[in-house]
């Protein structure tokens, strides 16, 4: 990767930023001893020399598959449960993410006074999601990818959210919650940054909970198919008088070690100190001395997060965790980034472009009484925010749900019709169903349905549809090539440009896949045309020896 700043004052700039994070980390580490938050002595939080403000867990010693090496008290996690909101936000009728937005930025706006100051202010202001793209943005870099028309139907779902469900907040709240709200803190603004970090940060914590923003566990880089350790809840006893003891001396100490920035961190480290008193005689007398435990579980949840390895990971190596097995379009809209050669990439072809096809050749009247027994068979497609698509795989395979679509489409009008009759007539289940629509093709007997396949879908009618899609769908990418957006990518940085440089390489995935979709339907088409001659010339024989 090459570097992304040269000459005096930008080197000047990321030393600088690089310096402010690592106080920062520092004040988190504090912090989260003061809460019971360990992790292991294998692992390190390691700044990014390059980015300034990038944070890598990296294993100091070789990991084994079973460890233990973080727990993290579900007290500690900022969820609407644990907020100094919580009664503004549930009587608001609030819940899920809109909740937890709201607990974020209302602790966010008390500043130092937070008991989540360290912690929030190690992340930063907010994600570079494509939600907070300018409209610009999203159109030049996302045109005719899927996120395009996804990412900008968001974009006014959420302002829509942000004037029915926070603005009444800031007249609804009671006067001792009310002195506490800045409205500065509330703005459109305010709650997209919200958004673009609970979207990429938050995890499900548990039924009680719900989505919550988990301090350390997202600072887990991620990784796709390269999990290395997994968060999970278990119980366990509250931590002994005499660990916690310790656990405040060694606070006490490195308190003396480092002198913070202006930014809260001093305000805070003196609230730290006289609470850290106060713990301590609490924990002489037998008592908890967070203020947050009584309320914050319910009894019949685990009290504790904990992250375990699921493989062996060698000193030196960073520690990945993973969001899933996601492909770049969900990568780069909940998260921000994207990978090459991603094995879960696929493309959607939606529902509506395949019907735009059928009424370009056929009539429209066709094409409803096509789709509408598509529909009768129920099958459909997959449906995400009212939108209706089929998946094409990373190898270029279209999902079957389609391939039987097209099929049906392009099925003469007289097999069509015995088809719609005969459905109309009986009950059938669906691969008797899907048997019926192969055999009137004239490929099949009725008795050999159960060993069929999809390929027997692959007439050349539909590998001539699939070909047709796929110049389509690739028109929407605009005039560049896809060698043009290979040669762009090689010559943009992803640090200075990370949303050209992101949104570059989901483009050529994309396009990648449509072109494997080509080839796949090419392919096909060939083999359909052998398959008809060898079934045409083994009637042929079958006749010769009857007669």
């Amino acid at each position: 990767m090459r570097r992304p700043y040269s000459g005096p004052e930008a080197a000047t700039a990321t030393a600088t930023a690089t310096a402010s994070c690592r106080r920062r980390l520092r004040a988190f580490k504090r912090w989260m001893r003061s809460q019971g938050i360990e992790c292991s002595d294998t692992l390190g939080l390691r700044v990014e020399e390059v980015e300034g403000n990038g944070i890598r867990v990296i294993a100091l010693s070789d990991l084994q598959e079973g460890d233990a090496v973080v727990r993290i008290p579900k007290k500690c996690c900022l969820t609407i449960k644990t907020s100094g909101a919580r009664s503004l936000i549930e009587s608001a009728g609030l819940d899920g993410t809109l909740g937890l937005c709201v607990a974020l930025m209302f602790e966010k706006s008390l500043g130092h006074r937070s008991p989540w100051f360290p912690y929030l202010h190690l992340l930063p202001a907010a994600q570079s999601i494509p939600l907070l793209w300018t409209l610009d943005q999203l159109n030049s870099l996302l045109l005719g990818t899927e996120l395009h028309k996804i990412v900008k139907e968001d974009k006014a779902l959420i302002y829509e959210d942000w004037q029915e469900c926070i603005l009444p907040l800031l007249d609804s709240a009671p006067l001792t919650i009310y002195e506490e709200l800045n409205p500065d803190f509330f703005s459109v603004e305010e709650y997209f940054a919200a958004k673009s970090l609970v979207a990429s940060r938050s995890f499900e914590i548990d039924d009680y909970h719900g989505f919550g923003m988990v301090p350390l566990a997202d600072l887990f880089n991620h990784k796709t198919g390269a999990e290395d350790l997994h968060l999970t809840s278990i119980f366990l006893p509250l931590v002994h008088v005499s660990d916690a003891e310790d656990n405040l001396k060694r606070d006490e100490y490195e308190m003396t070690d480092d002198v913070e920035e202006n930014h809260g961190l001093d305000e805070y480290n003196n609230s730290l100190d006289a609470e850290q008193l106060t713990q301590k005689s609490q924990l002489r007398q037998g008592s908890c001395g967070n203020k947050w435990e009584c309320s914050s579980t319910s009894e019949d949840e685990p009290t504790v997060l904990e992250m375990i390895m699921v493989k062996d990971v060698k000193c030196g190596a960073e520690v990945f965790n993973t969001y899933g097995t996601l492909g770049n379009a969900a990568l780069l809209h909940r998260y921000g980034f994207t990978e090459a050669d991603n094995p879960y990439d696929i493309v959607n072809m939606d529902l509506e472009l395949v019907l735009e096809w059928s009424s370009s050749l056929y009539s429209s009247r066709h094409s409803r009484r096509r789709l509408a027994l598509w529909r009768r068979l129920d099958y459909s497609g997959c449906v995400s925010q009212n939108s209706e698509y089929f998946e094409i795989s990373g190898n270029g395979e279209p999902q079957v749900e389609l391939l039987i679509l097209l099929y049906i489409i392009s099925l003469p009008d007289e097999p069509f019709d015995q088809l719609d009759l005969t459905v109309s007539s009986t009950e059938e289940n669906l691969n008797e169903w899907l048997s019926i629509i192969l055999e009137k093709g004239g490929y099949i007997q009725r008795e050999t349905a159960a060993e069929m396949s999809k390929d027997l879908l692959l007439t050349r009618s539909v590998c001539d549809a699939l070909l047709s899609l796929a110049n389509i769908r690739e028109s929407f990418f605009g005039s560049n090539s896809l060698e043009d957006d290979m040669e762009a990518l090689n010559k943009c940085c992803c640090i200075k440009e990370r949303e050209l440089y992101y949104s570059l390489i989901l483009r050529i995935s994309e396009r990648r896949i449509l072109e494997k979709l080509r080839i796949y339907a090419a392919e096909s088409a060939q083999l359909s045309a052998t398959g008809q001659s060898k079934r045409a010339s083994t009637m042929r024989k079958k006749m010769k020896t009857r007669r």
